[in-house]
């Protein structure tokens, strides 16, 4: 793994919309999980050589600093452009080590990963929990696991990312799905909505946020047309002529899909809304968070 240098490590958020994240930091840039989708790679975000992953330089000294720095703990979002639990990870262990500084800061955090390797962390998770918000969301957009290998070609496979969540719930985790994306004509079918929603009760997910879509722009459509090519010869051509250069490629069985989810996921209840999310997990954990947070 290659290592580089970076000026600061927490990203203030202006919104916290997205799971209530008051922070965004990325220990890590680039990720070799290879799923064929990944809006990452789009030349937007400047990352060259995306497949190749990059550790960031005295994360340890940096983060410390910035933590002490801040006047009120918050909430850290991880796994935005780079999976905190990547392949190098394992031996540099980067994500544990900023675990342990934002636990003994008193800061919260929410992770968003497709490795099953978060469960090596779930001690270090469960002390957090203890005194600021947790949670983490497995992205899991197919049950299958031969499509899964397809389109995700180097990440743990759909059931190892069911077994890792299951293994986070026991624990007393706050843990759910990322269901996103859907790919249009690949996995947007209302069997595999209802199927990732009924494996993801079964482990205990606390809620599941889907998007019934996928992005497409600049880098991020030609790396994924080329992957049509060789996976689904012919589809590329029904994606151009559904979306042309369309940026939001949402499917066009959307709306059935969303009431397949919604049933599905009343009839387990399981919560799917934003701000549902943001609550349960945040700020329904007594006075004592109240006043920190």
């Amino acid at each position: 793994m290659e290592w580089i240098s970076a000026k600061t490590l927490l990203s203030k958020n202006k919104h916290q919309d997205w799971f209530g994240h008051d922070y965004t930091m990325n220990l890590y840039r680039g990720c070799h999980h290879g799923c064929i989708y990944c809006d990452s790679r789009s030349s937007c975000y400047g990352i060259d050589h995306f497949d190749l992953v990059r550790g960031k330089e005295n994360t340890e000294d940096m983060l410390r600093r910035e933590l002490a720095s801040k006047r009120t703990p918050g909430v850290i979002g991880m796994g935005s452009m780079s999976d905190p639990y990547n392949h190098d990870d394992v031996e540099h262990q980067l994500t544990r080590k900023a675990l342990k500084l934002i636990h003994q800061y008193r800061f919260g955090v929410s992770i968003a990963t497709k490795s099953e390797y978060v469960i090596r962390d779930i001690d270090l998770l469960a002390q957090i929990q203890t005194q600021a918000p947790v949670n983490v969301s497995l992205s899991i957009t197919t049950a299958n696991d031969m499509l899964s290998q397809q389109i995700e070609r180097r990440v743990s496979p759909s059931s190892a990312r069911f077994q890792a969540l299951k293994e986070l719930s026991a624990a007393g985790i706050y843990a759910g799905v990322l269901l996103m994306p859907i790919l249009p004509f690949i996995t947007d079918h209302a069997s595999n909505i209802r199927e990732i929603v009924r494996r993801a009760q079964e482990a205990g997910a606390k809620y599941i946020y889907p998007s019934f879509g996928m992005t497409l722009r600049e880098n991020q459509r030609e790396h994924y047309f080329r992957w049509l090519d060789k996976l689904y010869p012919g589809l590329k051509e029904q994606y151009i002529h559904t979306y042309g250069m369309r940026y939001g490629c949402m499917s066009t069985r959307r709306r059935q899909l969303e009431q397949v989810f919604q049933e599905a996921c009343e009839k387990y209840g399981i919560i799917y809304r934003m701000p549902q999310i943001i609550t349960a997990y945040k700020w329904d954990r007594g006075p004592m968070q109240l006043e920190l947070f």
